[in-house]
């Protein structure tokens, strides 16, 4: 299981703890949902970084993808990680 699924999972224990429960196989069902996080972070870093302009210097360019990745990051985890709370647990 990679960082993903594991925050994820951790997510879910702490908030999510009913859904958390009625999963047959949290290994297993983290471990995909991880992959599936680290697949749509690459995508979406790549579709943000675009292309590479005419003239970038090496530390624009680290500093283009650097930005995309974080980008890409927080947003595929605010919508596949940190889900929002069961009622219950507000």
């Amino acid at each position: 299981m990679n960082r993903y699924g594991e925050q994820a999972m951790t997510h879910w224990k702490e908030h999510k703890p009913q859904a958390f429960g009625e999963l047959e196989n949290p290994e297993e069902f983290f471990t995909a949902l991880g992959e599936e996080i680290s697949t749509e972070i690459e995508t979406r870093a790549r579709e943000l970084a675009g292309q590479e302009p005419d003239g970038e210097g090496y530390l624009q360019r680290l500093q283009r993808l650097n930005t995309s990745r974080l980008t890409a990051e927080g947003e595929v985890l605010r919508e596949r990680v940190l889900l929002d709370v069961e009622p219950d647990q507000e």
